[in-house]
This record gives structure tokens, C-alpha cells and sequence, in this order.
């Protein structure tokens, strides 16, 4: 079984095993790459051709082609947070409230800023600048390069994950509202109430943003003006944020089923079922060769272990099932009926 999910880059997927066992495979070929002891504690964070695994005492960056140490970094403690990577910087949250800027390539501190308060949510990042949630309630914006403060905005809930982009900031919050604010100085330029707490961070195609709330409602706003676009109550209990692939977006949640929806309407656009329940969030990337949408789901059986299934539109040639992964955890082909249609 899977200890922490699943973690992607451009050519790898990464599973931590029962068993302190941390394995690389290749992420169209399923073809096992590597395999090392370690434990981790949080979900991996991927970046800069590394993995980035929080051990119980240390920060441990292992190359993501062999999978050996590239550099280690002592830990206070557990962070409240993964570490999360952009454009060359890894940026690790403490439990004191300290937030930590590294070089990704070798470890190196660049700067370090006390919040006075835990990181809540993932943070976000966009033209140079983090974004940061915190338990007492704040989203800090901050320099990348140095993590000189900008601003700070006050929130009646505790903020969580964040999506960023140029001109915007997007969090849910305990308050249940989605909040949309101005990434120049932090203001509210719209929010949406929901029936329960946003779930994970919400997605954006750059004309609207989509979320899933624990109300069991998938909802597409405006990016802008926060109008609503569509809703779509689920049928399952979304677990994780959803997730676009091509012209639909998906949500899984712990159930035997993954549901598309059309992200122009939000009809219903496909489902993939499985023989068991899924048990980490789906990934969706481009086939570099073929050019098409792939959708890779890991669900779990008590009595098999976990199962990871990529799926495309169609399959030329077939794909074929690829050796077992360590703990009974296999890999096999999504059959292409299952899938949502292809873009237009």
C-alpha cells in the first residue's frame, strides 16, 4: 500500500511502499527505474530533476533518474506542510513559523522569515512571489528571491491550498468561501460562498476557475468576476482538487469511480471505474510523442495491494501490463472506452 501519495515529473512517477520502500517508474513505459530504502513522512514534492522526501529528522533530495542522495538537510521536526518546488527555489515551512527559502540543486538556505505562525495550506507561486497560509488566519505574500514580505491579508476562516496566477490569488477557506484577491495588494475582489470547507487547491484553465467544496458540488466560476459559470452536484465525496485533462475535468474521490465533466458546461463527460478505490488524486498530463491527454489513476485492494492504470483516448499501439510493483503494486492499462472523448 501506498504510506504517502503519489509524486510526478516529466518522465517518472514516484510511490512510497509499506515497507520503507520508495520506487521510481517511468511514467508512459511503467518501466521500474529505481528503488531505495526511505520513509517518508509527507507527500513528495518533485522539481529541478529531483525528489524532495521529508524523513522523520531530515530533508532528503534524491536524483529523480537514479534516485541517489543529492543533498540532506537536518529538520527540527515534522514540517505542518510538503515542501513545495518552483523555478529553481524549494520552499519548506516549519512548526515554529518559520518559512525557509532553499536552492533547489544543493540545499543551500537563501533566506529564512518567521510568520509567527505554522503554514495551513500549500502555497502558491506566480511572477516571482510566494504566497503563504497560515494557521492564524493570514495569506503573506512574499519575494521569492528573498522572502521580503509585501503584503498580508486577515481571514475570518484559516486560509488553505493556493493557487496563484499573474494577477490573482485564489484560496478556500474554514469560512467556507472561495476568495479571489488581487495579487497586487492583496484585496478581495470577489468570494463565493459554499456549503462545506473548499477542498485542495482549485484549478484554473484561464477563463475560469474550477473547485470542489464538501458540500459535494463541483463548481465553474468566472476567473474574473467570480460568476458562476455551472454546477454540477457529484455523486461521489470528492477527496482531492480536481483535476483537467484535455476539455474535461475530473474528481475522484475515495469510491470506485472517477467522474468527468465537460469544463464548458459541466455535463457529464466519461467516467473511469475501477475494481477498487482510488487512493491518491488522479494526474493528467500530455503524451509528448502522441500528443494526447493521459489520465493516471492508483487505486488499492486489502488483498492486491495498489494498482496504477494509464489511460489515453485511444492506444496505438496497445499498451501492455508491466512488471508488479514491489508490495503487490501493479500497473496496468485503462481500457479505452472508459475515457473522456478527445478535444475538439
Amino acid at each position: 500500500m501506498l504510506t504517502v501519495p503519489a509524486a510526478y515529473d516529466a518522465t517518472h512517477v514516484f510511490f512510497a511502499l509499506e515497507g520503507d520502500q520508495l520506487v521510481a517508474y517511468d511514467l508512459l513505459s511503467g518501466e521500474q527505474r529505481w528503488l531505495e530504502s526511505a520513509k517518508p513522512q509527507l507527500q513528495l514534492t518533485t522539481g529541478d530533476n529531483r525528489l524532495f522526501v521529508v524523513e522523520s529528522d531530515s530533508l532528503v533530495a534524491r536524483s529523480a533518474d537514479d534516485g541517489s542522495v543529492a543533498w540532506e538537510m537536518p529538520l527540527g521536526g515534522k514540517p505542518p506542510v510538503r515542501p513545495a518546488w518552483d523555478n529553481g527555489w524549494l520552499v519548506v515551512s516549519t512548526g515554529n513559523g518559520e518559512v525557509l527559502g532553499l536552492r533547489a540543486t544543493d540545499g543551500e538556505v537563501v533566506w529564512r522569515r518567521d510568520l509567527k505562525s505554522p503554514a495551513h495550506g500549500l502555497p502558491g507561486f506566480a511572477d516571482g512571489r510566494v504566497y503563504i497560509s497560515t494557521r492564524d488566519r493570514r495569506i503573506v505574500a512574499m519575494r521569492l528571491e528573498d522572502g521580503e514580505p509585501i503584503w498580508e491579508r486577515h481571514f475570518n476562516g484559516v486560509p488553505a491550498d493556493i493557487l496563484a496566477v499573474a494577477d490573482r490569488v485564489y484560496v478556500g477557506s474554514t469560512d467556507n468561501y472561495l476568495y479571489c484577491l488581487l495579487a497586487a495588494d492583496g484585496s478581495i475582489d470577489w468570494r463565493w460562498r459554499t456549503g462545506g470547507d473548499i477542498l485542495g487547491t482549485p484549478v484554473t484553465d484561464g477563463n475560469r476557475v474550477y473547485f470542489v467544496a464538501l458540500d459535494n458540488v463541483l463548481r465553474a466560476l468566472d476567473h474574473k468576476s467570480g460568476v458562476q459559470q455551472w454546477m454540477r452536484p457529484l455523486p461521489i465525496r470528492p477527496a482531492w482538487s480536481p483535476v483537467l485533462i484535455g476539455s474535461t475535468v475530473v474528481v475522484a474521490g475515495v469510491a470506485t469511480s472517477v467522474k468527468g465533466f465537460a469544463i464548458k458546461d459541466g455535463a457529464p463527460s466519461g467516467d473511469f471505474v475501477a475494481t477498487s478505490e482510488v487512493t491518491t488524486a488522479p494526474y493528467a498530463f500530455d503524451d509528448p510523442v502522441l500528443h494526447r491527454p493521459m489520465l493516471l489513476v492508483t487505486t488499492r485492494d486489502i488483498a492486491k495491494g495498489a494498482t496504477a492504470t494509464l489511460g489515453a483516448r485511444s492506444f496505438e499501439p496497445p499498451l501492455a501490463p508491466v512488471t508488479p510493483l514491489p508490495n503487490l503494486v501493479q500497473i496496468a492499462p485503462m481500457p479505452a472506452t472508459t475515457l473522456p472523448p478527445r478535444p475538439q
